[in-house]
């Protein structure tokens, strides 16, 4: 058996909605570990603090654990995305697109992380 496969689903959570939580639902069946990287991003003006952020995302995963042998975490951050997939081990960043308007974004987004470290793949 290789490397379990850890995945990181980055996101500001505020508030966490039903979008997210069908994206961490289905992640879990990707991978062996999930973190749920929740990011201070004091520059969005967000309405929750970073806590409560990560208090309702505890409580949201709580709820969904069902014996599918995932592993859920939740864990504030506040560096470079990059940086934060590479101290975990993880090899997956996974996106939400709430629109086709949000691909661009996040594909640009996807090709730079990719340079910064080409073994990380995202998966929208």
């Amino acid at each position: 058996m290789g490397q379990p496969r850890v995945g990181i689903y980055p996101g500001t959570f505020d508030p966490i909605t039903n979008g997210h939580v069908d994206i961490i639902g289905r992640a879990t069946r990707l991978v062996d570990r999930l973190v749920i990287a929740v990011a201070a991003n004091p520059g969005k003006g967000p309405m929750f603090t970073l806590q409560e952020r990560v208090e309702m995302l505890l409580e949201q995963v709580s709820l969904m654990r069902n014996g599918d042998g995932s592993h859920i975490e939740v864990r504030p951050f506040d560096k470079l995305l990059m940086h934060f997939v590479q101290d975990l081990g993880a090899t997956i960043i996974l996106r939400g697109l709430r629109a086709v308007s949000d691909f661009e974004y996040e594909f640009q987004m996807a090709g730079m992380n990719t340079r910064l470290d080409p073994k990380v793949e995202t998966i929208f």
